[in-house]
């Protein structure tokens, strides 16, 4: 049977745009393939060069075969960008399931460390970020990635049995993520590493934000 087609996929759970929703292993293969060679023109050569023929060529795939998933240039950018929230989200996913039941010294640190591993690893990530490329699905979807990280805070603070779970505790809990990766960005910025010292500084900041966050929670 053929694969049923639909206007929209979910990664993550942003929209990203597919013609065709990959269904066989052989097409999933092949949607993979095609992502890999974007991400390679992306940091290679930057977003400009992400036109469809280009991809194709890289993926060695033909043009039509890419349009079946991918109709423009706009899909691939959203299609990557999705890849990377989901990276991300799971990172804080796997934080928050084990933050009751692990105990640790510093889960600011280790969760803002775990965090810059994936800035370290997916090159793709920063050179979509901070190029000039970003589409407004994309946009639109980071501010829904950066609220589920953000919970995924909420979610560690109240396994921890440090708060209450209430709207103040969003609210802040989604301060504190859009502060810390901004400063995280920013560090990655400055040295493809990451700037250690300003990685340091997103630390002190976060603790004695939650410190202060999490006493308002005590009788």
């Amino acid at each position: 049977m053929g694969e049923p087609t639909t206007d929209t996929d979910r990664a993550g759970d942003g929209v990203t745009p597919l013609r065709r929703t990959p269904r066989q292993a052989r097409s999933k293969a092949r949607l993979a393939r095609v992502l890999q060679a974007a991400e390679r023109v992306l940091v290679s050569e930057g977003v400009e060069a992400l036109t469809t023929t280009r991809v194709a060529a890289q993926a060695q795939v033909s043009v039509g075969s890419l349009y079946q998933y991918l109709p423009d240039r706009d899909a691939i950018i959203d299609a990557l960008a999705g890849g990377y929230f989901a990276r991300l989200e799971a990172v804080m996913e796997d934080f928050a399931r084990a933050a009751a039941d692990e105990h640790r010294d510093d889960p600011v640190g280790m969760l803002i460390d775990a965090c810059a591993a994936v800035y370290r690893t997916e090159h793709g990530f920063r050179a979509l970020w901070f190029g000039s490329g970003l589409t407004e699905r994309t946009r639109a979807a980071d501010r829904e990635h950066k609220r589920r990280m953000a919970d995924g805070v909420r979610r560690v603070l109240l396994a921890l049995g440090l708060a209450e779970d209430d709207e103040a505790l969003g609210r802040a809990c989604h301060a504190a993520f859009l502060a810390a990766d901004a400063l995280a960005q920013e560090a990655f910025r400055r040295a493809p590493e990451g700037d250690a010292a300003l990685l340091c500084e997103a630390k002190t900041m976060l603790r004695g934000y939650l410190v202060e966050v999490t006493g308002r929670y005590r009788p």
